[in-house]
């Protein structure tokens, strides 16, 4: 039997979440990320916030690593004043999520990086981002779509060659590139939409939200680069 690879998810916390009579704090992760992963063929496991010292003993356990969407980068975090648009500092999440990415590198293991993801990924290799963009996020809450044109040769190229339509909902993007990555897709606009190390290890960030979606070729890569370690 095919030994299916453990893909860790980061995960936040929300004070106020509410089910059945209980309303408490709780660790949370939209069910599209799991999902992803399982179709993909992985075992999926939720990684709430903890310590940044635990980040790298919690890798360890993983044979591959998501970092998933959610709230604006602090612009502390790569040397900006927040700019007016840009939403509240989640600092306990930027932390442990920053951690984790640095202990994926160190430790080589394969990690993707969906919207937020893609941006930590950028920030901790030491880029910037642009605080705001408009039409990539044009009705709050709901998810829009526009097409990617991958860039030849890359990791992303290769696994969706073509150009395609992918999920999107974000207003921040990559602006100056972290050490050594380069750019594999990008949108209409010319906005980053994907970035990428050459590896190995298997390092790959996407702007837009394949959980969101039925394409599992981003996630697949992921899975296929943690079963061959």
């Amino acid at each position: 039997m095919t030994v299916r690879p453990l893909i860790g998810v980061s995960t936040y916390l929300e004070a106020g979440a509410r089910w059945g009579v209980w309303e408490l704090e709780a660790a949370l992760l939209p069910a599209g990320y799991p999902r992803l992963v399982q179709h993909a063929g992985g075992l999926a496991a939720m990684l709430p916030p903890d310590a940044p010292e635990h980040a790298a003993a919690a890798v360890a356990r993983l044979d591959g690593l998501v970092v998933a969407g959610g709230p604006d980068v602090e612009p502390v975090r790569y040397g900006a004043a927040p700019d007016p648009r840009t939403g509240p500092p989640a600092r306990a999440r930027d932390t442990w999520e920053l951690a984790l990415i640095q202990a994926a590198l160190a430790a080589g293991v394969p990690l993707l990086g969906i919207c937020r993801g893609m941006q930590l990924l950028n920030v901790a290799l030491g880029g910037t981002l642009v605080q705001h963009i408009d039409g990539h996020a044009e009705v709050p809450g709901v998810f829009g779509h526009h097409p990617v044109k991958p860039v030849p040769g890359t990791v992303y190229g290769d696994l969706a060659p073509e150009e395609t339509s992918v999920p999107t909902y974000h207003h921040q993007a990559v602006d100056r590139l972290g050490e050594g990555l380069l750019a594999s897709a990008h949108a209409p606009d010319g906005t980053v939409e994907a970035v990428e190390l050459p590896g190995p290890p298997w390092v790959l960030g996407v702007q837009w939200h394949p959980e969101m979606g039925t394409d599992l070729r981003v996630m697949r890569g992921l899975v296929a680069a943690a079963s061959a370690r």
